[in-house]
């Protein structure tokens, strides 16, 4: 009899308590979706790998099935992911009032407590003013010719080559250079392949979080541990700052590959309060991701938006960021090495286009 009992207590209890996993409280009405299984939620189907080049498949699915708005659970949070283009731009303007930065706990396993997102206020200000210093326009007008002589100095060596395979070479021709300015990392007389632990890293970010050999997540905190931590001349041709600042279809270029290039499939935040949006409630503490991708592949938002069309951007705004543009973010937390990104592309654009065949 006893027997009986317990188990039915323990059925009860276990019924219970997947009922309110699924159905997490809420003073409001929840934006549609699936919390998935108990503990694991749809963290899988999240983590899954996508080689395409669309809207990331576990985003398209459940858009189409729930609209722009929905919620799931990863990796035991609940998470609203917004691929609503004003939502995103409220999200972003209302920083440090209804929302503030978050990671994912995995992210603080790898960076550690005291990372840039988890900083706020005036320590996050001084921090960004100091990264300003050495990436803004007056550090950059500075450093253009070694940013073009780089540029050139690297094409030369492809010319010689029989064969390139450009987006691996042109990322190691970044890296190093941003490596060289920010740890005076030098390639060429180390030891140490930074990017190739710099990538093993990025990788593991973003993969499933389970730290066992041979797991990217895994490799991702030995590279961190073992690598990353050991590795702390101008004479260009003459391309002037406002040379630069006056290629106008070129920043059109620019704009439209990050468009299409989505290597952020998410920007997380978290509600400080509870959140009312369309009917909708945020309960606060819950985290949301913003999703670029989704809205940066909008057919309502642009034309055909797989197609690379540099020609869609004229005559609209081609600097900082907009509603329906967050290739770097948007709001206070608006990448601070955005114009560093941009003169590197446009500088070996204007190399490749004015010196070589």
């Amino acid at each position: 009899m006893w027997t009986l009992c317990i188990g039915a207590l323990v059925i009860i209890s276990i019924t219970h308590w997947i009922y309110r996993w699924r159905n997490p409280r809420c003073n409001g009405k929840l934006p549609p979706g699936s919390m998935g299984l108990p503990l694991l939620g749809e963290s899988i189907q999240f983590f899954a790998p996508n080689t395409s080049s669309e809207i990331p498949p576990f985003v398209k699915k459940r858009m189409e099935r729930y609209g722009p708005i929905f919620r799931t659970n990863l990796v035991g949070r609940p998470v609203v992911i917004s691929a609503d283009s004003d939502l995103n731009y409220y999200i972003f303007q209302q920083e440090g009032r209804l929302f503030k930065s978050w990671y994912p706990d995995t992210f603080t396993e790898i960076f550690g407590q005291q990372n840039v997102g988890s900083l706020h206020g005036f320590i996050y200000k001084y921090l960004k003013n100091m990264v300003l210093n050495l990436f803004g326009p007056e550090s950059l007008k500075k450093m253009l010719p070694e940013v073009e002589q780089v540029a050139c100095r690297k094409l030369q060596g492809w010319s010689s080559q029989s064969i390139i395979e450009l987006k691996d070479a042109s990322a190691s021709m970044i890296f190093d250079l941003t490596a060289k300015k920010l740890i005076s990392y030098d390639q060429e007389n180390s030891s140490e392949n930074l990017r190739e632990s710099f990538s093993a890293f990025i990788q593991g970010l973003i993969s499933f979080p389970l730290n066992l050999p041979g797991t990217a997540y895994h490799k991702c905190l030995q590279e961190e541990h073992e690598a990353i931590l050991k590795n702390r001349e101008n004479n260009g041709s003459g391309l002037t700052w406002k040379e630069y600042k006056s290629m106008t279809y070129t920043f059109q270029f620019i704009n439209e590959t990050v468009r299409l290039a989505n290597i952020v499939p998410g920007i997380f935040r978290k509600a400080l309060k509870d959140i009312q949006y369309q009917g909708y409630t945020i309960p606060a503490g819950w985290a949301i991701m913003v999703c670029p991708p989704a809205v940066h592949l909008n057919p309502a938002k642009y034309e055909d938006p797989l197609a690379f069309n540099p020609s869609r951007w004229k005559g609209m705004e081609t600097y900082g960021a907009s509603k329906n543009f967050m290739a770097f973010g948007g709001g206070m937390r608006f990448c601070v090495g955005t114009e560093f990104t941009k003169v590197q592309m446009a500088v070996f654009l204007h190399c490749l286009v004015t010196k070589y065949r």
